[in-house]
């Protein structure tokens, strides 16, 4: 999955835990791996959900392999494992963090009959800080700064990811939303949206934007009180698994066509 022949990082594996014949597809964000989702691809394969961790181009190696990748190589990882999930799956879910969740959209706009819903866990909607404006120019003279305060509250937990953002890839992340965000309308799949109360890194009309910008009817937007941007590794993470095990058990059986 990624153009260097450096060792994958301790921890960044991808991993696949076969068990239902209902899957979920994991899909980590920028600068981080498939670490994010494992305890929650083991908690839902421990409930008969078999689940996929991707490992996304250019991730969990080192970050000079991130800055020449494009959102669509990343696309591209993800649709690797749909294929992977499908062939022993009759029911694919997608779920995500961060990038992972916009990925999910652009998953569920890309193979409607496919995905058969998908979650979205504090995904920006759009870059607002002015710095953001600056990242076409800036990624041709600095290739990667620092990724800044921790974002898990929970001070246990630890997260296997670059300790530098690429400046290319915020490129590639900005042109991926605004993408997406044409695709939103059209989208008629159930979706579940997290946000959390306490993240920094996403502004907090984004959860709401994705709720009301999202074609399908059967959405639900559920609020984190006590997590950070990494929610799925912070003190409500419990709360993401269970909502999403129900979302999956809910909507597994509707037939394509009624939802799906």
């Amino acid at each position: 999955m990624n153009k260097s022949n450096v060792k994958i990082m301790d921890g960044a594996e991808p991993f696949f835990f076969p068990a239902g014949k209902t899957g979920c597809l994991l899909i980590h964000g920028i600068s981080a791996s498939a670490q994010q989702f494992r305890a929650m691809g083991e908690y839902l394969a421990g409930r008969d959900i078999t689940t996929l961790g991707v490992l996304l181009k250019g991730h969990g190696t080192m970050i000079e392999d991130l800055h020449s990748y494009t959102y669509q190589d990343w696309i591209d990882s993800a649709e690797e494992g749909l294929a992977q999930l499908k062939e022993h799956c009759s029911s694919v879910f997608c779920a995500g963090l961060s990038m992972g969740g916009i990925i999910s959209m652009r998953l569920a706009r890309l193979h409607p009959e496919d995905i058969k819903g998908a979650v979205m866990i504090c995904s920006p909607y759009k870059m607002r800080h002015p710095k953001f404006f600056f990242v076409p120019l800036l990624k041709h003279f600095i290739k990667q700064i620092p990724t800044g305060p921790r974002a898990i509250s929970d001070p246990v937990p630890e997260e296997v990811k670059y300790q530098d953002h690429s400046v290319p890839a915020a490129h590639q992340l900005i042109k991926l939303m605004a993408a997406v965000r044409k695709d939103l309308p059209l989208i008629r799949q159930p979706v579940l949206i997290f946000g959390g109360r306490q993240d920094w890194v996403v502004d907090s009309r984004d959860p709401g934007l994705y709720y009301e910008k999202i074609g399908t009817e059967q959405k639900e937007l559920v609020w984190l009180e006590n997590s950070q941007h990494v929610a799925v590794l912070d003190y409500d993470r419990e709360i993401i698994y269970q909502k999403t095990l129900e979302f999956i058990n809910k909507y597994q059986d509707v037939p394509r066509g009624r939802g799906c």
